[in-house]
């Protein structure tokens, strides 16, 4: 199996690359141009992570409606869902 690491969208790389320095600077790394091998794994893993969270943000749906066991009194139902593919 070969490698093409020619990218389909020519804006793509240079978008990932802005995108990875902002999530560096939210979690308090500093980044710089080029190879950053000084980073230890809990660095490089954080700023993974933070990109992932602005990637695929949990979904939440809430609402209210009547409280089945005392009548008169509303509930609020908070529900959470991630995106998964």
């Amino acid at each position: 199996m070969s490698s093409n690491k020619q990218s389909l969208v020519p804006s793509a790389r240079e978008a990932l690359n802005k995108f990875k320095m902002e999530a560096a600077s939210e979690v308090g790394v500093n980044l710089k141009q080029g190879y950053n091998g000084d980073l230890t794994s809990r660095q490089a893993g954080s700023i993974g992570g933070q990109m992932v969270k602005k990637m695929c943000p949990i979904h939440t749906a809430s609402f209210a409606r009547a409280d089945r066991t005392a009548m008169g009194h509303v509930s609020t139902v908070c529900y959470e869902a991630a995106l998964i593919d």
